[in-house]
């Protein structure tokens, strides 16, 4: 008999697999908050990244719960929100992908890491549109 989370050559599904880089992706915005602890606007930014750090757990514990209701909303929000943000902070130093702007430059930072808030909060919303409908 097979287990939920197996196909019939007894190898993981892929809804296991997207529920593990959901917890990797919660874990690495855990880093994020708490490399903030000495940032001059660090509280606005563990805010900032806490939202995504709850999207990443819900996606790896239940993802069902992303495809349905008030918290498919809120999520959908909080991705629109993340887009302004991202578009608001978008890097302005030419370059900035490089490690020696990035490295220097606080704003080519803070616009890369609102890129990478929205890429995990649209990858839990792909996590939860693949859980819909399943029981």
């Amino acid at each position: 008999m097979l287990t939920e989370n197996e196909n019939h050559s007894g190898t993981a599904r892929p809804s296991t697999l997207l529920r593990l880089i959901s917890l990797l992706l919660c874990l690495l915005m855990v880093l994020f908050i708490v490399v903030q602890y000495n940032d001059p606007d660090g509280l606005m930014w563990m805010a900032i990244y806490l939202v995504p750090t709850a999207w990443a757990l819900i996606a790896a514990i239940n993802p069902r719960l992303l495809s349905q209701g008030i918290l498919r909303l809120l999520l959908l929000m909080t991705i629109v929100a993340s887009l302004a943000l991202t578009y608001y902070y978008w890097p302005k130093s030419s370059g900035w992908w490089r490690q020696e702007v990035w490295w220097e430059v606080e704003t080519a930072r803070e616009g890369m890491g609102m890129m990478i808030v929205t890429a995990v909060m649209l990858f839990a919303f792909f996590v939860g549109t693949r859980h819909s409908g399943r029981t």
